[in-house]
């Protein structure tokens, strides 16, 4: 295992994550969702236990909730000065699991390779396929 430091655009909120060799990886996420509030065609994450993720400056996260393609809620953690998105939290992986933003990870940024693309279906039609890509969620 692997300790790899994050920070917020304004360097408010810090953060450790502890990632396995095996989670040391982007996951591409094409979904709708994550292009509206990152901007981009995809964001970066890794899916992994909340117990990997350690907020050490900025105290609690700010927290913004919408309805995934489930019907669950999906809480978004923040840092309600910059907006930067920390983590998620879909409600239907169950109370332990996580989605944490790699790209906030320089090491990561630098080092990772990507291990899968999920939300496959809202692929933008221009984008290469670059791992496997799933139409939604890997299955559990």
């Amino acid at each position: 295992m692997s300790t790899f430091q994050g920070k917020c655009h304004c360097g408010h909120h810090q953060w450790d994550v502890t990632l396995t060799q095996d989670q040391s990886a982007h996951i591409l996420c094409h979904c709708d969702t994550c292009k509206i509030l990152g901007g981009g065609a995809y964001t970066m994450n890794q899916i992994i236990p909340k117990s990997q993720l350690k907020i050490t400056a900025g105290g609690e996260p700010g927290c913004y909730t919408y309805k995934g393609d489930s019907g669950n809620s999906v809480n978004c953690y923040y840092c309600p000065k910059c907006t930067t998105h920390i983590y998620h939290h879909q409600e239907v992986m169950g109370p332990d699991t996580i989605i944490a933003r790699t790209a906030l990870l320089p090491e990561a940024r630098g080092k990772f390779n990507v291990g899968a693309e999920i939300y496959g279906k809202a692929k933008m039609s221009w984008e290469p396929k670059i791992a496997e890509t799933f139409e939604t969620l890997p299955p559990s």
